[in-house]
C-alpha cells in the first residue's frame, strides 16, 4: 500500500505540474486567434482606407473636371467679349476712314458740279449772253448737290454723336430723296451699322445684306460683309459667320476688311 500510495502521489504531483501547461497552451491558442483576427481587422481597415482615399481622389477629379468646364466657359465668354471689343476698335478706325472718304467724295462731287462752262460757250457774243439761261440751269444741279450733301452730312453727324435712331431716320430719308446718289451705298451701310450699335443684330444683318445685293460693286461691300459676320457671331450663328468671313477673304483679298476677316477666322477655329 505504501508503494501504491507513493505512485499515487507521484501521479498526482505530475498532474499538478502538467495542468498549468495545458492551461498555458489554451491561452496561447486564443492569443494566436485573436492576433489573427486583429490582422484581418487591420487588413480590412487598410482596404477601407484605400477605398476612402480612392473615393476622395475620384471626387477631387470630378470637382477638377467641373472646375475645368467652368473655366472653359469663362474663357469662351472672355473670348467673345474680346472679339466684340476688337471689332469695336476696328470699326472705330474704319469709321474715321469712312468719314474722310465721304468728305473726299463730297468734295469731288462739288468740284465736278462747279466746273466752269466750256470755252466755246464763253466765246459767244455778249448780246446772246443776255438771253443765255445756261448759268441758271447750271445753278440748279449745284444747289441740289449742296442739299444732298447737307442731308447726308446731317445723318452722319447724328451717327458720330451716337444718336443712332436719328441717324437711321436721316439715312433712310437720304436714300428716299437721293436713291441714285454716289453716297447711297454708304448711307445703306451706316443704317446697318447703326442698328448694330443699337444691338438689333437681325435688322443690322438684313440691311447689310441689302447693301451687298443692291450695290455689289460698292467699295463698302467688304465692310458690309465684315459687319454681317459680326452680327452672325452676336446671334450665335458661328457657321454662318465662318462662311461669310471666308467669302470676304476670297472675294476681296487685300482689303482691310479681308485682313480683319482672316484674323477672326483664325480666332474662331
Amino acid at each position: 500500500m505504501t508503494l501504491i500510495r507513493r505512485y499515487g502521489l507521484i501521479l498526482a504531483s505530475t498532474f499538478m505540474l502538467v495542468q498549468p501547461a495545458w492551461a498555458l497552451f489554451g491561452t496561447t491558442e486564443l492569443n494566436n486567434r485573436m492576433q489573427g483576427l486583429q490582422q484581418q481587422v487591420d487588413a480590412l481597415d487598410a482596404r477601407l482606407g484605400k477605398l476612402e482615399q480612392a473615393i476622395q481622389q475620384n471626387q477631387s477629379m470630378l470637382d477638377l473636371l467641373k472646375e475645368v468646364e467652368t473655366l472653359k466657359a469663362e474663357v469662351a465668354r472672355m473670348r467673345g467679349q474680346s472679339e466684340v471689343q476688337m471689332n469695336q476698335l476696328d470699326t472705330l478706325g474704319k469709321r474715321q476712314n469712312d468719314l474722310y472718304a465721304d468728305l473726299d467724295q463730297r468734295i469731288a462731287d462739288l468740284a465736278k458740279a462747279a466746273k466752269p462752262a466750256p470755252a466755246a460757250d464763253a466765246a459767244q457774243p455778249a448780246a446772246s449772253a443776255s438771253t443765255d439761261t445756261s448759268p441758271v440751269a447750271g445753278g440748279a444741279p449745284q444747289s441740289d448737290l449742296l442739299v444732298e450733301s447737307r442731308s447726308y452730312e446731317g445723318a452722319l453727324a447724328l451717327f458720330r454723336d451716337a444718336k443712332y435712331a436719328g441717324a437711321i431716320a436721316g439715312f433712310k430719308g437720304f436714300l428716299k430723296d437721293y436713291p441714285d446718289s454716289t453716297l447711297a451705298a454708304n448711307a445703306q451701310y451706316w443704317i446697318g451699322y447703326s442698328y448694330y450699335a443699337l444691338k438689333d443684330y437681325k435688322t443690322s444683318l438684313a440691311h447689310q445684306k441689302k447693301l451687298v445685293a443692291v450695290y455689289p460693286d460698292s467699295p463698302k461691300v467688304p465692310d458690309a460683309l465684315l459687319n454681317i459676320a459680326t452680327s452672325q457671331i452676336e446671334l450665335d450663328d458661328m457657321a454662318g459667320a465662318r462662311k461669310t468671313l471666308k467669302e470676304l477673304v476670297a472675294k476681296h483679298p487685300g482689303t482691310p476688311a479681308a485682313q480683319l476677316a482672316a484674323r477672326r477666322l483664325a480666332a474662331l477655329k
